[in-house]
Order: C-alpha cells, then structure tokens, then sequence
C-alpha cells in the first residue's frame, strides 16, 4: 500500500459484505494496530485522501474513522500536520495482557473507577485557550479573596441557577478545592455532634467527617433518607446516590428536610454527577427546595478534571458569615491560576462542551455495561453518570473482580463503599478508559462470573 511519506502502511481490511459501516472497520482495525503494538506513539497516519485512495473508499469513511479514534484518545489529529498516534496509547493493552503478553511497565492496572470522567480530546483547544488568559491576566498582589474571585462565584452563582435551580448570588458561594473541602469548611463550624452518612456512600466524606473528630452513623442508602437523633448534619448524595446510583425522589426529598429541621440538622448535599443524566432531564437539586437547611456542595472534578481541585460550597445563610471568617483566618483561598482558568472555561463554553461530548459517550457505553452484566446481577440503579453498580453475592462479584485483575484492570467492590450494610456486588466505572478498554474489562469480568456459577440455594 502506498503512504504519504512518514506514514506505515496500515494492514486492514475492509468487508463490503457485512452490515458493520466502513468507518467502523476502519477504526476497529486501527484500534486494533494500535493495541498491538504495531503503531506505536507518534506514527503518523496515512493522509485521509491517501488512504481513502488506496481502500477505494470516499474520504469520509477515513476522516469518519480518524474522527472517532480521535475522540477516543487513540490519535491525536493536528490542523496542517498531520493524524498521528496518540500518547495515551502507547501503554499496554488491557486487551493483550489478557491474551497473555508481558506488560512492559509491571502490573499497574487501567482502574475502572467512579471518578475519572471522559475528557473528549477534540476539546483540548479550549483548555488550552484558558491557560492562556491566566497567563494574560494580572494576579492579584495578596492573598486574594478567602471564599474566591467574585467573578467566578458570580458565574458559579449564575450556572447553579440556571441548571440546578438554587436561587444564590456571589456572596453566597464558596470557592474550594473540592468536594472533602467544602465538607470540612462546613464541619468546621457545625455544633459538636456526629455526622449521618449513607452506607454504601462515598468514601471520602466518611474519612472527612472522621478527621474532623467527629463520629459517623450510617443510614441506609437505600430507601427513605433519615436523620438520626444526635446529629448535627446528614451527608447525602440525591441526584445519584454513590455508589449505588438512584435519584431521591421528590416525597422522600420533603421528608428528609422536614426531618432534619425537626432535629436541628443540616442536609449536606453533594450534587454527585448530577451533569450526566441521559434517562431524563437532570432532577433540581435539593437546595432549590429550602436554601435554609441545605448546605449545597458541588465540583468541576466530575465535568472537567479530578485534578483541577476546584469545587464550590453554597452554605445556609445562617453559616456563611462563619464559613467565611474562617477561612479568612486560615488563608484558605484556592489558588488564583486554577480559578481564573475555570473561570475563563465557563465564560468559553468548554464546561458546557465537555459536558455534553461526556453525556453522549456515557449514554452509549452504559448499555454495553449493561447487555454484559444484566445476564449475571441485578442493576441498583438506574443508568446515569459514568458508572454502574451491579447487585450479586459476594462470592461471584470477588470472583469477576480477580479475573479483571488477571486481564489488567482494576474493578472496585460494592463492599468497598459499605461499612455496616450486607450490599455486595460490582461498581463498574467507564469514564476514564477507552472503548477497547472497556471492552476488554467487560469481557474479563463475564468470563470471571461464566467460571463462577450462582450456588443453588438451600431448601
């Protein structure tokens, strides 16, 4: 096959026959190339026109295939340069260590966790383009404002509006460096009490509120949401319970509120993936119903980058003031460069952007997840976010979990996110892999049940 200079000539193969489209082929075949080993990381591609000249094809069947390899992380296309093979793809397959090939920087293993979320590569201009006006801008001399830029919590104030219906202004909003930050400017100024989480829940809540010196009591994450006597605030997740994935529904919502003004507590809300609902339209959140006895906690980890550390908190009025005082005392405001830049991605669109390239593409792998799993354990919750959870006994879920291991992957356990509830089962993310990642850890982990039948049960 002949190749624009610098270019491999690609072996594939294309079936007119079958009811696959040719861009798909195309891209599977190259995914597969990649995978192997066969391209490795900054080759450069055959030309579009070239290649689709040499398959006899249209060029739209090359550029739809580059297209998609693109988007999945496997290429990275450059205007004026070329389509070349990516970084990220350079380290071994999850794919060909479970076929038996040496991995060459050891075991570490592609984790297929519940935070990672897609960032779709054809965005990356943007970001690019906000790190470029903080370098533009003029940081300011001091220390800054302790609660963040009044234009972020402005936009922040106006987005929150807007999309999760919490009626706040600037002055309401707090700048923090995430989720366990806001949770611990707000633990910081409650009475002295213990803390209500839900079991299974999020992790890192449970370590916040007990670096606090507080106590924790847990509440079924199932079911109506309670608030325990004694506390003085109780965690929830509502728009998509962590870890197991269902949203609160409107009834319980009221009752929660009511329960806790009726103890004294507050509700803490952590608006968990509440961006990536492709079932129905995002629920409000539950600050739009009593601003009063909510304390409001959000993140850009989930819709931009875990390692940006940027998250906002919208405490009750009554809590502000000392929220506030604190963190002033303590120079406790993010750093001015990541807020500037987050600013400049939201007034740019690319929060909205990646936002919607991340719903589409979570839209289409849950059912994948699903049609592998479904046959094995029950779903216990809806399809939302960047992953499933999968109810089954514990027996076959560790069984999966030790196969996906053996193929390169790291699948967390439903007991991972529980302390006193008997819920067992497979957490399954798929934000952070490729397709053939995904692909690959579905396949492992259905062998890994296939090997491990349910017990029958007794008489």
């Amino acid at each position: 096959m002949q190749t624009t200079p610098g270019s491999p000539a690609l072996p594939v193969h294309l079936d007119r026959t079958t009811a696959t489209p040719l861009p798909a082929q195309l891209a599977a075949d190259v995914r597969r190339l990649v995978a192997a080993g066969t391209l490795r990381r900054g080759v450069r591609l055959p030309a579009s026109r070239a290649l689709a000249l040499e398959l006899g094809v249209s060029r739209s069947v090359v550029t739809q295939a580059y297209e998609q390899l693109v988007a999945e992380g496997w290429l990275d296309a450059s205007h004026g340069s070329g389509t070349f093979v990516a970084g990220t793809a350079a380290r071994p397959s999850p794919a060909v260590v479970a076929q038996g090939a040496t991995p060459r920087t050891g075991p570490r293993l592609v984790r297929l966790d519940t935070g990672t979320p897609w960032i779709d590569p054809r965005h990356r201009a943007g970001w690019s383009r906000a790190w470029r006006d903080v370098a533009a801008a003029t940081p300011p001399a001091g220390y800054g404002d302790p609660c963040g830029i009044p234009e972020l919590r402005a936009a922040i104030a106006e987005r929150l509006g807007r999309l999760r219906g919490v009626e706040c202004g600037a002055d309401d909003v707090v700048v923090t460096q995430g989720t366990t930050d806001g949770l611990r400017a707000l633990l910081d100024v409650l009475p002295a009490g213990a803390v209500a989480v839900e079991d299974p829940g999020y992790r890192a809540a449970v370590a916040t509120v007990r670096s606090a010196g507080r106590g924790v009591v847990d509440v079924p994450g199932r079911g109506t949401p309670t608030v325990p006597p004694g506390v003085v605030a109780t965690y929830v997740t509502p728009a998509h319970q962590h870890p197991l994935g269902h949203v609160l529904p409107a009834a319980d919502r009221v009752a929660l509120i009511a329960a806790a003004r009726e103890r004294g507590a507050v509700v803490v809300e952590d608006d968990y993936d509440s961006e990536f609902r492709y079932d129905v339209a995002p629920v409000p959140a539950l600050a739009s119903l009593d601003r009063t006895g909510v304390a409001y906690l959000g993140t850009a980890s989930k819709s931009v980058s875990p390692s940006l550390r940027l998250g906002w908190l919208v405490p009750p009025p009554h809590l502000l003031d000392a929220v506030r005082a604190t963190r002033a005392v303590r120079h406790e405001g993010i750093s001015w460069p990541v807020q500037r830049a987050f600013l400049s991605m939201l007034r740019d669109g690319y929060v909205d952007r990646v936002v919607r390239s991340a719903r589409r593409v979570y839209a289409d792998r849950a059912p994948r997840v699903a049609d592998a799993l479904a046959p094995h354990a029950e779903p216990a919750g809806p399809s939302a976010g960047m992953y499933s959870t999968w109810l089954l006994a514990r027996d076959r879920a560790e069984a999966a979990v030790r196969a996906a291991a053996r193929a390169g992957f790291d699948v967390p356990l439903l007991s991972d996110y529980a302390r006193s509830s008997g819920l067992t089962g497979l957490v399954v993310g798929f934000g952070g892999v490729s397709d053939l990642e995904l692909d690959a850890a579905l396949r492992a982990l259905v062998r890994g049940l296939d090997d491990t039948p349910p017990r029958p049960r007794p008489h």
